[in-house]
């Protein structure tokens, strides 16, 4: 079988060009995707081959000589001429390494075709008695009659020559059909084999998305819980700022009410003033009364003024509880959103698997 005869020594994958046979300047793509690109060497006929296949058309199928060059037109693309195939041949690589490889096998391949080359013209004068005939000596030529046996035995000769030759061409062509289907086979089987370990990878990394995203939404019901349960809380502590402003209620009328009671007492202040009396006693009652009436505005005061201190506060807090109670709502809306996202993704990975 010719899995015997020809075997893969380097492949790599590459987007496959010819020249335009008609300008002989422009690329022509041979096909839509990167195809694999192997290098091949034949034990039985000593020759190697790079050989890559599309579907089932082989798009390369280049044997490799000593007089061939493979040059570097950038950093991704390299080319050479094929004379036999009456084409120039491109590659396009997917990295400058993958080109450097390339080219590193072609010069390692293209030396090993010139030493097979030099070890068969070697071989072939050794066996070969005609090629060690000196320049001295000359081979006589047959002579031929016109018409006689020679002439038929020409013929003869010439036919047994001509079916030799078809019939090498003929073993030729089936081996390198052979060949070319085996590759064929090799490629897909390759194709197909990174096909699969691509889908396990995938798989493998879906399953961990599904872990991934499972524990992500147990830490966003916790977390949702627990501002559920700040809310509460906050909710709790605004039903104590009612009970808060109720206070400030009754604060704002006791003030109102010692406003009354230092108002009237101003009058009877100044109703004193207006009464002359020239007794002692009701001077002594005046100064009393004056002394009274400073300490009474002096605790008025001290009291207006926790009021005021009181309420300020209780203002702050209940602002500060609006603040925490909105900020909460906003962590909410966003949790709830990405938790419904978190959930879509969750039910298409399970429809499609």
């Amino acid at each position: 079988m010719s899995t015997t005869r020809e075997q893969p020594i380097f492949s790599t994958r590459a987007h496959v060009f010819q020249i335009d046979p008609a300008t002989k300047r422009n690329w022509i793509p041979a096909s839509k995707h990167a195809l694999t690109v192997s290098y091949f060497y034949d034990a039985t006929r000593n020759v190697y081959r790079i050989i890559s296949v599309g579907g089932t058309k082989a798009i390369i199928n280049s044997t490799i000589t000593p007089n061939m060059t493979f040059t570097k037109t950038s950093q991704k693309f390299g080319q050479w001429a094929d004379s036999r195939a009456n084409t120039v041949y491109g590659l396009g690589f997917a990295s400058e390494q993958h080109l450097s490889q390339f080219a590193e096998k072609f010069q390692e391949v293209k030396e090993a075709a010139r030493l097979a080359r030099e070890k068969s013209q070697d071989k072939t004068e050794l066996t070969n008695p005609a090629l060690n005939i000196t320049s001295h000596q000359v081979l006589p030529s047959p002579i031929i009659s016109s018409n006689g046996p020679g002439e038929d035995k020409l013929f003869r000769s010439q036919s047994a020559d001509v079916e030799i030759t078809t019939e090498k061409e003929r073993l030729k062509k089936m081996l390198s059909e052979g060949s070319v289907s085996e590759v064929q086979w090799e490629a897909e089987f390759f194709s197909l084999q990174d096909n699969n370990n691509k889908l396990v990878a995938a798989l493998h990394e879906a399953n961990a998305n599904v872990d991934q995203w499972k524990k992500q939404l147990a830490a966003y019901q916790e977390e949702t819980e627990t501002l559920r349960q700040r809310v509460a809380e906050l909710e709790s502590q605004s039903a104590h700022d009612s009970s808060s402003e109720n206070n400030k209620e009754d604060l704002s009328q006791t003030l109102e009410e010692l406003e009354i009671l230092i108002k009237a007492k101003d009058e009877e202040i100044q109703m004193l003033k207006s009464q002359k009396c020239g007794r002692w006693e009701a001077e002594g009652e005046r100064e009393e009364t004056l002394q009274k009436l400073q300490a009474c505005n002096a605790e008025l005061e001290r009291r207006l003024h926790l009021a005021e201190q009181t309420l300020a506060e209780t203002l702050a807090e209940r602002e500060k509880i609006q603040n925490e109670v909105t900020k909460v709502a906003e962590i909410m809306d966003v949790k709830i959103f990405e938790l419904s996202e978190i959930r879509q993704g969750l039910a298409k990975l399970v429809e499609s698997n």
